[in-house]
C-alpha cells in the first residue's frame, strides 16, 4: 500500500437520536443516527403490522 493515501482509522462515537451512544472506529470522529437497535421497533418488540 502506498504511504499517505490512505485515511487515518480512528476511535469513532456513535450518537442515535434516542440518547445511545457506543464506540467503534471510522475514518470520521462522530457519526449521528436517527435511529439504532435500541429504538427501532423491530428490535424492541413494539413493531406493529398494518394490513390494508
Amino acid at each position: 500500500m502506498k504511504k499517505g493515501i490512505h485515511p487515518k482509522y480512528v476511535e469513532c462515537t456513535v450518537v442515535c437520536g434516542c440518547g445511545n451512544t457506543w464506540e467503534t472506529r471510522s475514518t470520521v470522529p462522530k457519526i449521528a443516527v436517527e435511529i439504532c437497535s435500541a429504538c427501532h421497533p423491530f428490535y424492541t418488540g413494539t413493531q406493529k403490522f398494518v394490513d390494508t
